[in-house]
C-alpha cells in the first residue's frame, strides 16, 4: 500500500470514524483503523465490535494499492501534530507503515487486514426508509436526553424508530421522563419499527451536523444502516419489545399553564439548590395567573421559593416532581413558551409548545410526578 494524502484531510476523517472506538475493545484488533486503498479512494473503518463507521476519502495520488490495520489512537496522534502539508505512506514487508514527510519520517506498525472482522451486511429483505438529515439529527437532539441506562430493561437504553405509513415517531423513555418526537413527512412503505442503542445515536448525532440531504436507513431485525455522503454506520439493534408509550401520553390534560422555558428553567434551578439531596424534589403550587416553585430540605434548614407569573386555564393544582427530570426536559425542547398540562396532582404532566406549531411534525415530554405528603 503506498499513497498520498493530506494531513489534515486524513486527520478529519480518522477522527469522525474514531467515535466508535472503544477504550477496552473485546478483540484487540479493534484498536486499529482499516485502510482499504483502491481506485483512488482511501477507505477507513472503525469499529467496536457493535457498531461499525466507515468514510471514504478521495487519494489523488495512488501509487499502490492494498489494506492494512493500522492503531487507530497512535496514528492521529501523531496526525495532530502536523501542520497541514501531504504525506507519503508505505507499507514494506517488515509490518511497518512509513510516513513521510518533507523534512522527516517515522514508522509505526501494522497489521493483516485479513484478521479485521467482517464489515456487517443487512439482510436482502431489510426495510428501508429515507430521512432528511436535519430531521433525523432533530429527532436524536430531542430524544435521546431521555435514555435509561437499565441493564434489566435494555430496550430503555435506546431511542425506539416507530415507523408508519403515516408518518415516524422516534422515542426515549427512561419510565420517569418520556419524550417523542413526530414527523409526518417521513412514512414507511408498511409499519415497522427498530430501536437504536444510545452509542451509535450518540455518533449520529455529531456527524450529522454537518450532513445535508437525505440518510438513507435499512434494518432487519438484528442491524441497521445508515448511509450519508461518504459515510456509512452499522450498527446492533437493541433486540426485545418497546413499551406502548402511545398509551401513556394523556390526551385530555384539562389544566393548562403557559409560561416562558427559559424563565421557568431557571428558576427551577434557583430552587433546586435547596431541595433535599437524597430526593431533589420541588413543589409547584399553580392558580390562575400565578406559579409558586418551592424546595426544602429539613435534614438541613434550608428552603427556597419563587413566583412567577403564567397564563393558567384550571384549578388551583399542586404537584411535585424531581427536579433534575424537569429542568432536563425544559433545558432540551427548542421551544420559547411551554404549555404544561396537567390532569391532576398524581397523574403525567404532558409539556409541549405553546408557540405557533409546524403541522408537519409535534414534539411533547412526558414527566411522572412524585406523591406529595396530604
Amino acid at each position: 500500500m503506498r499513497f498520498v494524502l493530506s494531513s489534515s484531510e486524513l486527520l478529519r476523517g480518522l477522527v469522525s470514524v474514531s467515535r466508535v472506538l472503544a477504550n477496552k475493545p473485546a478483540l484487540a484488533i479493534l484498536d486499529n483503523f482499516l485502510f482499504d486503498l483502491k481506485d483512488n479512494s482511501l477507505t477507513v473503518t472503525a469499529s467496536d465490535g457493535e457498531t461499525t463507521l466507515r468514510t471514504s476519502l478521495p487519494v489523488e495520488q495512488v501509487l499502490e494499492e492494498g489494506a492494512a490495520a493500522v492503531p487507530a489512537r497512535l496514528l492521529i496522534d501523531s496526525l495532530k501534530e502536523f501542520p497541514d502539508q501531504p504525506l507519503t505512506f508505505i507499507t514494506d514487508k517488515a509490518s511497518s507503515l512509513n510516513i513521510i514527510w518533507s523534512s522527516g519520517a517515522s514508522k509505526i506498525p501494522f497489521f493483516p487486514a485479513e484478521d479485521y472482522p467482517v464489515f456487517p451486511v443487512i439482510a436482502e429483505d431489510a426495510n428501508s426508509l429515507e430521512i432528511p438529515a436535519n430531521i433525523l439529527l432533530n429527532g436524536i437532539n430531542d430524544t435521546i436526553y431521555a435514555t435509561a441506562e437499565e441493564e434489566l430493561r435494555p430496550v430503555m437504553n435506546g431511542i425506539f424508530f416507530d415507523i408508519d405509513t403515516t408518518g415516524t415517531s422516534i422515542v426515549a423513555s427512561d419510565a420517569h421522563k418520556l419524550v417523542c418526537y413526530t414527523v409526518f413527512a417521513v412514512k414507511g412503505a408498511d409499519k415497522c419499527s427498530f430501536i437504536l442503542h444510545k452509542k451509535p445515536a450518540s455518533v449520529l448525532k455529531n456527524i450529522l451536523a454537518k450532513s445535508e440531504g437525505d440518510i438513507s436507513v435499512k434494518f432487519d431485525k438484528r442491524n441497521a444502516m445508515f448511509a450519508f455522503d461518504n459515510t456509512v454506520l452499522v450498527c446492533r439493534l437493541v433486540d426485545g419489545n418497546y413499551p406502548a408509550y402511545r398509551t401513556v401520553i394523556p390526551k385530555n390534560n384539562q389544566n393548562k399553564m403557559i409560561i416562558g422555558r427559559v424563565e421557568f428553567l431557571n428558576a427551577v434551578r434557583r430552587v433546586a439548590v435547596c431541595s433535599n439531596q437524597a430526593t431533589s424534589h420541588i413543589i409547584l403550587k399553580i392558580s390562575a395567573g400565578e406559579i409558586m416553585i418551592s424546595a426544602e430540605d429539613t435534614s438541613f434548614a434550608i428552603s427556597a421559593y419563587e413566583k412567577l407569573s403564567c397564563q393558567y386555564d384550571g384549578v388551583d393544582i399542586e404537584i411535585g416532581f424531581k427536579a433534575p427530570f424537569l429542568a432536563e426536559i425544559l433545558s432540551n425542547l427548542p421551544f420559547e413558551n411551554v404549555c404544561v398540562c396537567l390532569a391532576d396532582r398524581c397523574r403525567a404532566a404532558l409539556i409541549v409548545s405553546a408557540d405557533e406549531k409546524d403541522p408537519s411534525e409535534e414534539l411533547c415530554a412526558l414527566l411522572m410526578p412524585i406523591m406529595l405528603n396530604s
